[in-house]
């Protein structure tokens, strides 16, 4: 697991967990709105339908909302969980499609920031769960904040979501540099989504890689190499996405032969060979 932080963000030491422990991914990406909380969601009942045991994190903590994703209305949340007032095992749900959610409130400015107490927090619960599943997905903020960083940082493998718009291509860039100078990561996974037309997420995939090799080595150590962007997977335009947000449905259950599910299907038999 890397768990390296910035400068900035210095994280407490992590203790040796004996026995299987979860892989931990986090998802993210440069700019809000490209899809990652559905991609979360979504994945992670794909992932469960492979018998894989799965808990997905809203790592969003100050604007979270994979609960509306969901259509759950939780009565607690990650904050009573930070507050002492309740256990951490009350705040875990079901959700539908078969996985667990640890969720968070919405409009919590004082999760907005990265504090000594959100530090020790994610670390006591991320090592509390890992024993107890096979993945735990981050679904984190977007951009570079210190709480987005510091939640990617706690995760074995990252992935960025990215859609065939300059803005997100931009965005995305500056997270992976950011990724590969204060964390050190030689390896990201990519998915493009609302791709619309054949070879334009490996296209991508593509031009991002020349840039991070071109501009990236610069800024690491003597010798540092630009990390390998991994294409995962890509997922289509699909009006069936939207039709399931809207009505606050898992796309996979609502409409699983769809263009959009097949490929989230596709991606989670990567994740979980």
């Amino acid at each position: 697991m890397n768990t390296t932080a910035s400068a900035d963000t210095p994280m407490p030491q992590r203790a040796a967990t004996v026995g299987r422990r979860a892989r931990i991914l986090a998802l993210t990406s440069g700019k809000g709105g490209v899809g990652k909380t559905f991609l979360s969601a979504n994945l992670a009942a794909a992932l469960a339908r492979r018998g894989q045991r799965v808990l997905v994190l809203d790592a969003d903590l100050g604007l979270a909302n994979l609960d509306v994703v969901l259509n759950l209305h939780p009565k607690v949340t990650l904050h009573d969980v930070f507050t002492g007032k309740v256990q951490l095992e009350d705040a875990i749900l079901p959700a539908p499609g078969g996985f667990s959610v640890l969720l968070a409130g919405s409009g919590l400015v004082e999760y907005s920031r990265l504090t000594a107490e959100v530090r020790e927090q994610l670390l006591r619960i991320i090592d509390t769960l890992a024993p107890r599943y096979d993945h735990i997905l981050l679904d984190t903020g977007a951009g570079i904040s210190d709480v987005v960083l510091y939640a990617v940082s706690l995760a074995d493998e990252v992935l960025v979501l990215v859609t065939p718009e300059p803005t997100s291509m931009t965005d995305a860039y500056a997270t992976i540099k950011v990724l590969a100078t204060q964390q050190q990561r030689r390896e990201i996974r990519i998915v493009v989504n609302q791709v619309g037309r054949s070879g334009e997420a490996r296209a991508m995939r593509n031009q991002l890689q020349l840039v991070v090799d071109r501009f990236v080595p610069a800024l690491l150590p003597e010798g540092g190499v630009a990390p390998m962007l991994q294409l995962l997977g890509e997922v289509p335009l699909d009006p069936s996405v939207r039709e399931a947000v809207q009505k606050r449905q898992l796309l996979l259950e609502s409409m699983p032969g769809c263009a959009a599910a097949r490929a989230v299907e596709a991606i989670a038999a990567k994740v979980a060979p």
